[in-house]
Order: C-alpha cells, then structure tokens, then sequence
C-alpha cells in the first residue's frame, strides 16, 4: 500500500457478480478498514487526496468506483437500493470483514442502505453532505425564480429576455438593458442598498428582541428574501417568529 492517496495505485477486483471494481487502498493494514463511498458522478479522482492521507495516518482507507462508474465495469443502476447491493458485493470480495463507511453526497444514501441491508458488515457509519428522502419541492426555490434561472442567456449578462429584445442592438443587453433592469413600476431607479438597509434594521430587531412597528416590517418578508438569495417558506415549515407589534 502506498503512503499517499496520490500516489496509491489503482487495483482491480474481480466480484462475483461479474464487475471488475476499481479500487484504491491508502493507509494502516491492520484495523477495520474505512471504505469511502463517493458522490454523484465522482470516481477515484474525485477524493480529495489531503482528506483521505489524513484518515489514513492510523487506518486502512480504501476507494472505490461503483459498478458502471468511471473504471469500474458493468452498467450504472438506477436505483440507490441496487447501487447499494453492488457496493455490498464489492465489500464482500474485500474478504476484509467488518468495515466502517464514510458516505459522501449520494454516497450517503448508500451508506444508510448498506448498513440497513447488511448490518452485520458495518461497525460505524460517517454520514456526509445527506439527507432523507427527496421529496416535491426540496430543491427549495421558488418556481418563478427556477424559471428565470433557466431562462438566463449568459450573452446578457443575467439579464431577462424581455430586456435583451428590448435592447438587442447593444452587446450583453447594454447598459440602458441594465438601467432598466433596476427600474421601479413608475420608471424610478430602485436601490438595492436601500432595501438591503432595511431588511438589515429588521434582522437586528429580531436578534435584539426589540419590538418594532408592523408598518415598518410589512412586505418587508419578499424583498429581503430578494436580497439575501433565501428561498421562500415551504407550507411544512414552521411559521417565523417576529416579535409583536406591541409589548403590552
């Protein structure tokens, strides 16, 4: 085994389930091993070489790429609950025994899975970058402002369609297209420092405990979400708590 991640050579482990795994081994060789489990798209590259010499200086790391990923043969499944059962097989043919998982992005869903399925081969398990279940709307944006993101064309710069038709014959929209970007409904320049100032004065209320008037804070929820990138409040999530209006 080498002493560095990056100098380590790629192996090749023949798995019963016909996949010729990838595979890296960095570290101690005595010990339960760690074997890392990596994210969306990730291969052997992918791991920062720093954090695994560092898991390594009193352990056995070992690297992989799951079947129908990068190196590795066979085709990629479409369902965490059969990338899991691959990544079992992989362990298996380890012939190692018992291991700890270190599961990043994806590869902690795979994690959660292994150690469900066969919890007799797992000791402890690192959830990284998580989460549960997907569900409709997690992504956490509202769909008007998906929308627009989608519709950026970056010859503008950014900006909306509707601006770069408007302003056409200037490169990236111009700068009349941007002026007008930050125009108000009555033709107004819109200051961004000015609503930034004011959403600023509430979040200090909040955190001080004092209590404002409620004409100070009214409508002042969209534009400060405007202003800090915050994605709107989901139905499930709890309501916000402001202070009242009045003390008495």
């Amino acid at each position: 085994m080498s002493d560095t991640y990056v100098d380590a050579e790629n192996h090749v482990l023949s798995c019963s389930n016909g996949v010729d795994y990838a595979y890296r081994t960095t570290g101690a060789s005595d010990g339960i091993p760690l074997v890392a489990l990596q994210h969306f798209r990730g291969n052997l590259d992918n791991w920062d070489p720093a954090l695994i010499d560092a898991l390594a200086r009193s352990r056995r790391v070992i690297t992989f790429d799951n079947r129908g990923v990068a190196a590795s043969s066979g085709t990629t499944p479409s369902t965490v609950a059969q990338m899991a059962l691959d990544a079992i097989d992989f362990i298996d043919a380890l012939g190692v025994g018992e291991v700890d998982l270190l599961g990043f992005s994806i590869g902690s869903f795979l994690a959660q899975d292994i150690a469900l399925v066969r919890p007799s081969t797992v000791r402890k398990v690192v959830l990284a970058s998580s989460a549960p279940q997907g569900a409709s709307g997690m992504h956490g944006w509202a769909a008007r402002g998906d929308r627009r993101s989608r519709q950026a064309a970056d010859v503008g710069g950014g900006l909306p369609r509707r601006l770069l038709r408007r302003f056409r014959g200037e490169p990236s929209g111009g700068s009349a297209g941007r002026r007008a970007r930050v125009r108000g409904a009555h033709g107004r320049p819109r200051r961004n420092d000015e609503l930034a100032d004011a959403a600023g004065a509430v979040r200090r209320g909040l955190r001080l405990g004092t209590a404002e008037p409620r004409s100070a804070r009214a409508g002042l929820g969209d534009r400060q979400a405007r202003v800090r990138g915050q994605r709107r409040q989901r139905p499930d999530d709890p309501p916000a708590l402001l202070p009242s209006a009045d003390p008495a």
